[in-house]
């Protein structure tokens, strides 16, 4: 039994060595080291004038992944979208695509986003193509229209129909298409689509 002036040394002694396996489990546990950013989600589609809250997920040198909730910088490429600096909610300020950045502790993460509108109508322009196929005609450009009015064509997706053939390249305007030397006599089609609806126009291409 403890009694007198041991006690209080005994619980000094206590304290002390608590203290002592305290320090050394700081020292053994390692805060883990960010390694990358993701941002989800990865392709946001926003309606023009609508807002989407973006979020910013950290992949850690331990294999651990988990939600950045604060020192996080937000910023777009274009003024088609605009975006809080501090709490990643993006708004659709114009039609067409922009890069988002999501920066922390000098690691950054992007996103495609696209800026879009609801169609009730898309036409293409030129509809048709037609070229030599031993040539093939390079760099055809197109462009979108919705609604009668609106030039959707960096926003809208333009997909042929034999990549080996003919390829276009989506987020420009014009959107350019390309067909190869040595092009096999079709006909093809170049079928273009806009993010939100299930209305599409179609090119009809013919390599002679």
């Amino acid at each position: 039994m403890l009694t007198g002036r041991k006690l209080p040394l005994t619980l000094a002694f206590v304290v002390l060595i608590g203290l002592a396996i305290g320090a050394g489990c700081k020292g053994f546990f390692v805060k883990p080291v960010l390694q990358s950013i993701a941002i989800q989600p990865p392709t946001p589609q926003i309606l023009l004038t609508k807002t989407v809250n973006l979020q910013a997920f950290g992949v850690y040198d331990d294999g651990t992944r988990s939600q950045i909730t604060s020192g996080v910088v937000w910023s777009s490429d274009s003024t088609n979208v605009t975006i809080d600096p501090n709490t990643g909610v993006a708004t659709g300020a114009a039609v067409g695509p922009a890069t988002i950045t999501a920066s922390a502790q000098a690691i950054n993460g992007t996103a495609n986003a696209t800026v879009y509108i609801v169609i009730t109508s898309l036409t293409v322009n030129p509809n048709t193509w037609s070229f030599l196929g031993v040539n093939g005609d390079a760099d055809k450009p197109f462009t979108a229209t919705a609604n009668g009015n609106v030039d959707v064509t960096s926003g809208a997706t333009f997909t042929s129909s034999n990549t080996t053939f003919i390829n276009c390249v989506n987020g420009t305007s014009p959107v350019l298409c390309t067909a190869v030397a040595n092009t096999t006599p079709g006909p093809y089609t170049i079928t273009v689509s806009y993010p939100g609806s299930t209305i599409t126009a179609t090119v009809n291409v013919t390599a002679n």
